[in-house]
């Protein structure tokens, strides 16, 4: 599965793995480094994935003084 493909649940889930992973300290220096950089690719789509959510829940209205940003409240 690519980083595209993952929701941000499933990509949280794999980057946890990883952290483990490299926390653990025992793979070799190679296979760190890539799950080193398949982490930072997670940790931007989680983060692009967060922005999206956030502009989704917010409400921009018009009054008499301007455009204002409200939050959404379900």
């Amino acid at each position: 599965m690519t980083e595209k493909e993952y929701t941000f649940e499933q990509a949280l889930a794999r980057l946890e793995e990883i952290v483990r992973g490299l926390e653990n300290g025992s793979l070799p220096l190679d296979k760190s480094i890539e799950l080193f950089e398949e982490g930072n690719a997670l940790v931007k789509l989680c983060t692009e994935k967060l922005d999206t959510a956030e502009q989704k829940v917010r409400i921009l209205t018009e009054s008499a003084t301007g455009v204002t940003e409200e939050n959404f409240n379900a």
